[in-house]
C-alpha cells in the first residue's frame, strides 16, 4: 500500500469542535481546488487514507461522501475514487441576443460556444405543437396551443444545457421556426424576418437541485444543481413572441451581466 504523498494531506486536529470525518473532507477539497489531485486522478484508497489519518474506515467513507454530494468527485465500482472533470465554462454574457450575432448567422449557443474555445452540438431535438402550461400560457398571452421546440445543447461531447422554446402557433406554423434546423441566426432571426423585431428580454434565474430526469439529461454528478432561467422575448409592439425554458448545469456557467449605473 503506497502512503498519500507528501504535503498533500495534513494531520487530522483531535481539539476541533470540526467532525473528524469533516475535517478529511476540507483536506481533500482544498486539495483539489489546489490541483494537488487534478481532474481525472485517483484519489488515495479508503486504506491509505485510513492508515494516514489513523481514523476508522467509516469515517474516511463518510468523507469521501460529503464531496460525492458535493458533485467533486465519482467513484468506479472495482478502481476508486476520482476527481470529476468539470465541463468548460461558459459566461452567459449580457449581450448574447444583441442583433449584430443574429446578423452574422449566429445563435446565442454559438456565439457563447465560440467565446470558450468549445465545439457545440445540439441533440435530442423535438418540434411539436401542443397545448401549454398555465405559466407558459399567461406569459405568451393565452394561447390555446403553441410551438414547443425542445433540444439539448453539448460542449465537447458533453451536455450542458436543455431548452424548451414556446412560441404562439399564429408566428411559428408554416415558418421555418417550425422545422427542426430554422436556419442561420436561429428562431429570432427568423422572427425579426416576419416583421416581429426584437426589443427586449426579460429573465428570471433561480438555482435549485435537479430533478431525477434533469440529472440524467445532463448527466450531472450527485450533488451538482442546476441553475433554472426562464427568458420572455418581447417584439416592439410589447407582445410576447417566445417563452424559453432553460435547465443549465450549474458547474458548467458563470452568469456575466454588464449592468448601467445611472
Amino acid at each position: 500500500m503506497a502512503p498519500v504523498p507528501s504535503g498533500v494531506l495534513g494531520a487530522v486536529d483531535p481539539t476541533s469542535d470540526r467532525a473528524v470525518f469533516r475535517q478529511i473532507a476540507d483536506q481533500l477539497r482544498e486539495a483539489i481546488d489546489r490541483g494537488r489531485f487534478k481532474e481525472g486522478s485517483k484519489l488515495p484508497s479508503e486504506a491509505e487514507l485510513v492508515e494516514h489519518f489513523g481514523v476508522s474506515r467509516m469515517t474516511v467513507r463518510n468523507s469521501i461522501g460529503v464531496l460525492q454530494s458535493e458533485g467533486l468527485i465519482s467513484a468506479e465500482h472495482g478502481k476508486g475514487v476520482f476527481v470529476r472533470p468539470r465541463p468548460p465554462v461558459r459566461r452567459l454574457a449580457s449581450d448574447r441576443f444583441a442583433r449584430r450575432h443574429r446578423d452574422q448567422g449566429k445563435s446565442a449557443f454559438i456565439v457563447e460556444a465560440d467565446a470558450a474555445g468549445s465545439r457545440p452540438e445540439v441533440d435530442s431535438l423535438e418540434v411539436k405543437e401542443e397545448k401549454p402550461s398555465r405559466d407558459i400560457s399567461a406569459r405568451l398571452g393565452s394561447p390555446r396551443k403553441v410551438l414547443a421546440r425542445r433540444r439539448r445543447y453539448l460542449l465537447d461531447g458533453r451536455p450542458v444545457e436543455f431548452a424548451v422554446s414556446y412560441l404562439p402557433l399564429d408566428l411559428a406554423r408554416g415558418t421555418r421556426i417550425a422545422e427542426p434546423n430554422p436556419g442561420p441566426g436561429g428562431i429570432y432571426a427568423r422572427l425579426e424576418e416576419a416583421g416581429h423585431r426584437l426589443d427586449h428580454f426579460d429573465e428570471e434565474v433561480r438555482a435549485r437541485m435537479p430533478s431525477p430526469g434533469e440529472a440524467k439529461m445532463l448527466r450531472l454528478a450527485s450533488g451538482v444543481p442546476v441553475i433554472h432561467l426562464v427568458r420572455t422575448a418581447y417584439d416592439t409592439e410589447g407582445r410576447a413572441v417566445e417563452v424559453c425554458d432553460t435547465v443549465m448545469a450549474a458547474d458548467a456557467y458563470v452568469l456575466a451581466y454588464q449592468l448601467p449605473a445611472t
